[in-house]
């Protein structure tokens, strides 16, 4: 009978009042009190079904109740093993209908009832509500609801996986949740861990993927149920977060998401690296970053000095690259996890730039930009320089410039006035040349950095040379280009009165560098470089030099020589 003729027939003879008594009932009268919006699957005959139901007859009486005894009803539908009235009235149920059935007795236990409990010719009344539906030829039910739309791997048999869920029965009483426990749930996948239903349920999935699974009793605790949570013969329903997976066998993987055009050299094991990380989970979940604290993270690669997963993704990177390193627990902090953000068995997803990165061993690296033509002299150790320069990191971040002042930049070389590697790289060169110099930090400002730099930076210096004079031996700050005079103090002593004060000194000195004879310490002031000569010679600094305190450099040299000896 259709639904429709059901419920007309519930009208003749329930709705009209005032008809007189309709006779005997022929069939189970239907109404369907209840009717959820939403109805998946109808009863059918030969379903596997499970309900509720109060019983009772015309004054109320209750003859039966599956409440009363704490147990939901299971049986098969249309096979006989009810009595005809229910059999008819469950049929076309949908899970959480609710009918009222009343049974003609010929329909329910006939003229003989049953001993004790339903006497002869009783009609009897049910009150009834549909929890769940199945049969033996139902399949495993996924409903994607939600799928990352970068997937580049799914689950598979054998796979480990972290998951969230809350579970439902058919009806939607909730019996268990991961959320409630504040932890996923860490299994593997097809290696008999789970119930077979979440087990092929499983399979496909991408991290960050939302399912539905809805798992027939046979795929799920079957007859025995589980506990007081679930009934025997329950279909189950399962929603479904995949926070990561892996597998035991996995190896790091990488995607290289930026690579400078230009890549002079791959990091190598025992190189010093500084980068910036992002670090999340697979669902996204931020565990750390270090732009959060302004600073990059500073670590060689291959000594072990970082998880075995960062050690692997970061060998081979180039300065500038931008990669994302996704590794396994194992090749991470494994099933403990660590502190509060990272969970145990977790996959770490690591976005990286990399800022530059030396070895120990590095030297400047010298990039000649330009060299004039018919150069034959360079600069030298001792020269005095005047250059332009930048100086930036290697991530274009720009730190100084000599452009930012008046005049250029000024040094003696070798003189430990600027770093070691600006001082190299600014030998051998031409004035008029321009430079490109790649500093490494043990060359420049070392672990500490210094104001302005940060500690372990490679720097790139931009280099022009503007000028350079010819320098002196180290420890000198004159030299004589030929022999020195024969009688030095009586040349020296301009006015003849035995003795030399600082100003004779200055005039007699500044005479032979004009006439080419000698030349003093380069500087750009010579007048200071002179005043240290007086100060060095007055030996006892009565300011005049007499014959016994005038000495040639050379000469105190050898004495040493003497008195070493």
């Amino acid at each position: 009978m259709a639904p429709g003729s059901i419920v007309l027939l519930l009208l003749s003879i329930l709705g009209a009042t005032g008809l007189g008594d309709p006779g005997p009932l022929e069939d189970v009268v239907i109404d369907r009190y209840y009717i959820p919006k939403i109805c998946l699957r109808e009863v059918q005959m030969g379903d596997f079904i499970r309900y509720h139901y109060n019983g009772t007859f015309k004054d109320g009486k209750k003859f039966d109740s599956s409440y009363d005894r704490g147990a939901t009803v299971a049986g098969v539908v249309g096979v006989g093993r009810l009595i005809t009235g229910m059999d008819r009235g469950l049929q076309g149920m949908c899970v959480n209908e609710r009918r009222h059935l009343i049974v003609p007795p010929h329909l329910g236990y006939g003229s003989i009832g049953v001993a004790g409990l339903i006497p002869p010719d009783a009609t009897l009344y049910f009150d009834v509500v549909m929890l769940d539906i199945w049969n033996k030829q139902d399949k495993l039910q996924v409903t994607i609801l939600s799928r990352p739309a970068s997937c580049n791997r799914t689950v598979q048999s054998s796979d480990f996986v972290r998951y969230h869920y809350n579970g439902t029965l058919l009806d939607g009483t909730p019996f268990d949740s991961s959320y409630s426990k504040g932890s996923t749930y860490d299994t593997y996948v097809g290696t008999g861990w789970l119930i077979k239903g979440m087990d092929q349920g499983l399979l496909g999935m991408c991290a960050g993927e939302k399912r539905s699974i809805i798992i027939p009793p046979f795929l799920a605790y079957g007859e025995k149920g589980y506990g007081t949570v679930i009934p025997p013969q329950a279909s189950l329903v399962f929603s479904v977060l995949l926070v990561d997976f892996h597998n035991p066998k996995d190896g790091i993987s990488l995607e290289h998401l930026e690579v400078p055009a230009s890549c002079r050299r791959r990091a190598v094991p025992g190189d010093f690296l500084r980068y910036h990380y992002n670090g999340s989970l697979m669902d996204g979940t931020l565990f750390d970053s270090s732009y959060s604290r302004n600073q990059t993270y500073n670590t060689y690669i291959g000594k072990g000095f970082i998880i075995p997963g960062m050690d692997q993704g970061l060998q081979g990177v180039c300065m500038g690259e931008r990669l994302r390193v996704v590794v396994p627990p194992h090749l991470a902090y494994g099933e403990n996890g660590a502190g509060d953000n990272i969970p145990g068995s977790a996959v770490l997803v690591f976005d990286v730039h990399i800022i530059d990165f030396h070895n120990p061993e590095d030297p400047v690296e010298i990039e000649t930009l330009y060299r004039p033509e018919g150069c034959n002299a360079t600069s030298r150790h001792r020269d005095f320089v005047r250059y332009h320069y930048n100086c930036s990191l290697l991530d274009g971040t720009r730190l100084f410039s000599s452009h930012d002042y008046e005049k250029p930049q000024e040094v003696t070389l070798g003189t430990n006035k600027v770093i070691e590697g600006l001082n190299r790289g600014l030998l051998d060169m031409c004035v008029g040349e321009r430079r490109v110099l790649i500093i490494p930090p043990h060359l420049g400002h070392g672990e500490s950095g210094a104001r302005g730099v940060p500690g372990s930076a490679v720097l790139r210096f931009e280099v022009e040379l503007i000028s350079m004079e010819e320098g002196v031996p180290e420890g000198y700050l004159f030299i004589w280009h030929g022999d020195p005079p024969a009688s030095l103090y009586e040349q020296m002593d301009l006015n003849k009165d035995g003795e030399i004060p600082a100003e004779e000194f200055s005039t007699f000195i500044k005479a032979q560098v004009a006439e080419g004879k000698g030349r003093l310490m380069p500087s750009s002031d010579p007048g200071r470089v002179i005043a240290d000569m007086f100060r060095n010679q007055d030996r006892n600094q009565d300011g005049k030099i007499t014959p016994e305190e005038l000495k040639l450099k050379s000469d105190e040299d050898q004495e040493k020589i003497h008195e070493e000896l």
